[in-house]
């Protein structure tokens, strides 16, 4: 997911590289008034399943690693294991040197910077193990949230330099130079540390304290460019890692992420959160009847007045989504975590979203989002194989 992260009351981006800022500028603006001053939405939780608090990823793109670690998380309760809070940046810092290694590879063919995937914090923990939070933060000299402008300025820089490669050929030592530079500004990666008056490796602690197996998860993707129910690219520039996903219908994703929550399973999302019907202050994001009409100069009492209380929605086929996909107004923007279901005053169902951008909005850190939103501006989903339900199970191969 790109760099999206909240900051006191604003939404904003953190980008490596100055021709991006005018995007941060531009989507603060875009944004900034997606709200309702008193909100006319009630909402009566129906699922609501067991998470761990809410954290804030600060000024760093790395939604995918909180939502996913979160996931993580809540699949230890699910497993009867007590949850430990995982360190995100770890997953990050593991991700960035494999980045680092299919960049040089692709020479700068691919996207750089925080972003990533779901999927990516699966394979991490697969490859790498896991360290709880409190052995590893990121955080140096006083800090206290994240803030990873600098440094990824610094990471591409240097990779373009090995990119142009002045010797002829590449000297093995650029690995070691990178992984120099993420430990003067996220510290060192202990090979061994101490938790709970015992000693572990990552891949240890992931194995005897986390204790799941990466090879129970699976992710979806929907497009309609691609044949359904088989296995397709995840074309978003964040896919760093080329990963294919079972492709499968709109109405599918919440026909999976229904069947989860009912048993008792959290579910890890990819989204487009920069239309202006989604509203981090209020918590709160539906589809309007016409959502292609909206994706500029919409008049702030309009927004105002579609937070005042429940609203009408279209039916979202195969084809409005794709349209969205195809003229780029639904983009690869960021991760969360799905934790429930809630209906409003009208029994209308919403799901309820456990965000990673603080508890400083209506509902102190999560969201009630209509499933035509999921159907509409879903990248991904990630969930248990056994959060599978059969009429999906039954045309795919797990």
């Amino acid at each position: 997911m790109r760099r999206k992260f909240f900051l006191t009351v604003v939404l904003s981006i953190t980008v490596a590289g100055s021709s991006w800022l005018h995007a941060q500028d531009d989507l603060i603006k875009k944004i900034s008034g997606n709200s309702s001053d008193s909100t006319g939405f009630r909402f009566t939780n129906v699922i609501n399943l067991a998470v761990t608090p809410v954290e804030n990823q600060g000024s760093s793109g790395t939604c995918w690693s909180y939502s996913t670690n979160s996931f993580l998380e809540s699949e230890m309760i699910k497993a009867g294991r007590k949850p430990v809070p995982l360190a995100k940046i770890y997953t990050a810092r593991r991700s960035y040197e494999e980045k680092a290694a299919n960049y040089v590879k692709m020479n700068g063919a691919v996207s750089w910077g925080d972003g990533g995937e779901p999927h990516d914090v699966i394979n991490m923990y697969a490859k790498y193990g896991a360290v709880p939070e409190e052995v590893y933060t990121g955080l140096l000299n006083g800090a206290t949230t994240n803030n990873f402008s600098e440094m990824q300025a610094i990471l591409k820089a240097m990779l373009d330099a090995v990119i142009k490669n002045p010797a002829g050929v590449l000297s093995p030592r650029w690995k070691s130079a990178f992984s120099a530079t993420l430990d003067a500004y996220l510290g060192a990666v202990p090979p061994m540390f101490t938790y709970q008056n015992k000693s572990y490796t990552p891949q240890s602690f992931a194995k005897e304290v986390v204790g799941l197996d990466p090879n129970n998860y699976i992710e979806f993707i929907s497009q309609n460019n691609t044949p359904y129910w088989q296995k397709a690219m995840m074309m978003v520039p964040d896919n760093w890692a080329f990963q294919w996903d079972y492709n499968i219908p709109p109405s599918m994703l919440t026909e999976v992420i229904d069947y989860a929550l009912k048993n008792g399973y959290t579910v890890a999302w990819g989204t487009d959160v920069s239309e202006p019907y989604f509203s981090w202050p209020n918590g709160v994001a539906f589809v309007p009847q016409d959502p292609m009409s909206y994706i500029k100069n919409i008049a702030p009492v309009q927004k105002k007045e579609w937070f005042s209380g429940p609203k009408p929605e279209p039916e979202i086929t195969a084809e409005l989504r794709q349209l969205g996909i195809e003229n780029g107004q639904t983009s690869d923007d960021h991760g969360m975590h799905i934790v429930g279901l809630s209906k409003d005053q009208n029994g209308k169902e919403y799901y309820i979203v456990k965000n990673s951008w603080g508890t400083s909005n209506d509902y102190k850190g999560y969201l009630h989002v209509t499933k035509a939103y999921v159907q509409f501006k879903t990248t991904s989903i990630l969930v248990n194989k056994k959060a599978v339900p059969q009429s999906v199970a039954s045309k795919i191969t797990m």
